[in-house]
């Protein structure tokens, strides 16, 4: 499946998910946005199915957590590729292998 199909299907799930929650579509669309990736949306999908939020705000909270969540991810990768490299430069010196 490509990765729009698999995006706008996602986001389809998850608009699907808040509507049966009693909120409005456009804010499912904007948790979508939000989220930005399949995966993240169906991780929200989890927390509304189990959870059952009563609020709007409960389900802006948790989008904000997961996407503080992914971004904690990213910099953890990034500072493992700078390590990386700067142990390779401290093994190899300057000159590399």
């Amino acid at each position: 499946m490509d990765t729009k199909r698999e995006w706008a299907r996602s986001r389809d799930e998850l608009v699907q998910a808040i509507r049966s929650l009693g909120f409005p579509d456009e804010l499912g669309e904007q948790i979508a946005k939000m989220l930005g990736s399949p995966k993240a949306m169906q991780r929200m999908m989890a927390y509304l199915y189990n959870v059952k939020p009563n609020t709007a705000e409960l389900i802006v909270d948790e989008a904000l957590a997961i996407c503080s969540d992914i971004e904690r991810w990213r910099e953890k990768k990034a500072s493992e590729a700078a390590n990386a490299k700067y142990n390779e430069m401290l093994y190899y010196g300057l000159d590399g292998p």
